[in-house]
């Protein structure tokens, strides 16, 4: 299981890295188009849709997100668009998680799929933009992903129950606790901190996603990157929530050893396109 892990990682890496350091974000908006694509072909399955019926609803992604491109969509500010996705998964998200796995079937098969699709065109157009902007910015918000993810499992496992006496979410991710969650808000603000000290050392020609929260003020750098962790555990949370309404250990097997795209892209779901609504206020 290792092994396979690790050479589809590596396969991974040596498709990802070429388009992301390539000095236009053309092809690594292609890419993650491809990847969008995958990940709503999996959204129908989690849904209960047929093959057929789930390449349609990739193919619904494709068609969205290359006419936002064909329309010029990745150079313009789009404010307004990242203030109403960033609300829709605050709101969202909460309901979704309140009302739980059993909750989850209750909601129109209609609606789950358009918000579905809606969620992975916007972070589709949310990481085109990001890559946009230039590398270093990308990474900072994948970084804090990641960050907190690793933080929070490390936290968990050190902490976890110690001092809330209680799990997170049992009923829908139970191996989740508030301690794991503490740990990996306290690991992106340290990240934060340093990424923004080292654009300064290095005088970088494009700024990290932290150093425009930190030129705005240093209370929306703290803020942010707390509220954008809190996020990056809802969008986890809600697709386990589907998952295990659906029965389902992975979105697919696509990545052999990693499960499915949706997998892997979760959490960023919410955290791309809130990345980019406080990157554009705090400009």
């Amino acid at each position: 299981m290792l092994k396979q892990r690790v050479i589809t990682a590596l396969v991974l890496l040596a498709i990802l890295l070429p388009a992301l350091l390539y000095p236009a974000p053309q092809p690594f908006a292609a890419l993650a188009l491809v990847m969008m694509a995958a990940a709503a072909w999996e959204w129908g399955r989690l849904n209960s849709l047929g093959g057929g019926a789930s390449l349609g609803v990739g193919a619904v992604c494709v068609l969205l997100c290359g006419a936002s491109w064909a329309a010029g969509w990745l150079e313009r500010p789009l404010t307004g668009l990242w203030i109403a996705g960033g609300a829709a998964w605050v709101l969202g998200g909460a309901l979704l998680l309140r009302a739980g796995v059993a909750g989850w079937p209750g909601v129109p098969r209609a609606l789950r799929l358009a918000g579905g699709v809606a969620a992975l065109w916007l972070a589709w157009l949310a990481v085109a933009q990001a890559r946009a902007i230039g590398v270093n910015f990308l990474l900072s918000v994948l970084a804090l992903v990641w960050a907190a993810d690793t933080f929070a499992y490390f936290s968990g496992r050190a902490f976890g129950l110690r001092f809330t006496k209680r799990k997170l979410a049992p009923s829908i991710s139970p191996g989740k606790s508030w301690e794991g969650v503490w740990g990996g808000m306290a690991g992106v603000l340290l990240l934060a901190l340093v990424w923004v000290w080292t654009d300064g050392t290095r005088g970088a020609e494009v700024p990290s996603f932290y150093s425009v929260l930190a030129r705005a003020g240093w209370w929306l750098l703290l803020v942010g990157v707390v509220f954008m962790a809190a996020m990056s555990v809802v969008g986890d949370l809600v697709e386990s929530l589907v998952k295990r309404s659906a029965g389902a250990k992975d979105s697919s097997q696509l990545l052999p050893g990693h499960g499915g795209v949706l997998d892997r892209i979760d959490a960023l779901l919410p955290t791309l396109p809130l990345a980019l609504m406080l990157t554009r206020l705090a400009s």
